[in-house]
């Protein structure tokens, strides 16, 4: 995997990156949050690891600001275990938190379990994408077929002269009814 780490000191970076690189993963080192979001852009990081207290941006923002911007399973790291950091870091879109020190078996599991379980909300998000749009476009084609049926058509034959057109025009089922409903 391609990971973005970022954290201001250089001693726990170069560790973080000592230990991923071990683990066979392609590191991006950041010392700010600011930098994190810069390199996100430009290199598109499949994972990333980052420092809650950073200077210019710190992990949480460039947490919020990563799952916006570019969505990728993300763990914050941190020296700190104060329960208002913890509350905070659990209203973001992340998969984990570690607390430094951390030792290379504990950051493979953490991820390991971050990469599934984002992959696994990746999935339902758009399978409820596309049932949502399923549901927009039945919708609308029950509207059409209605204003079909108010002119004469039985519901049938409504649904019948929309699958034609469809096929006519080469467009979706969608796309003809919502041109009956501008009409």
């Amino acid at each position: 995997m391609r990971i973005l780490i970022a954290d201001d000191e250089s001693i726990i970076r170069l560790g973080i990156k000592a230990m991923l690189n071990e683990m066979g993963h392609e590191v991006l080192a950041a010392s700010n949050g600011r930098e994190a979001l810069q390199m996100a852009q430009r290199h598109q990081p499949d994972l990333a690891i980052l420092d809650i207290k950073m200077p210019y941006t710190d992990g949480l923002q460039a947490a919020r600001a990563l799952a916006r911007a570019h969505p990728l399973p993300i763990l914050l790291l941190t020296a700190f275990s104060e329960q208002d950091l913890i509350e905070e870091a659990a209203d973001l879109p992340i998969q984990g938190y570690l607390i430094k020190p951390i030792k290379q078996e504990e950051l493979a599991a953490a991820i390991a379990i971050a990469a599934r379980r984002f992959a696994d909300t990746s999935s339902l998000q758009q399978r409820a994408d596309k049932l949502e749009d399923e549901l927009v476009t039945r919708k609308l084609i029950d509207r059409a077929k209605g204003k079909l049926m108010a002119a004469g058509l039985t519901e049938d034959e409504a649904y019948q002269t929309i699958q034609q057109r469809a096929r006519t025009n080469r467009q979706s089922m969608r796309q003809v009814a919502q041109s009956i409903l501008q009409q």
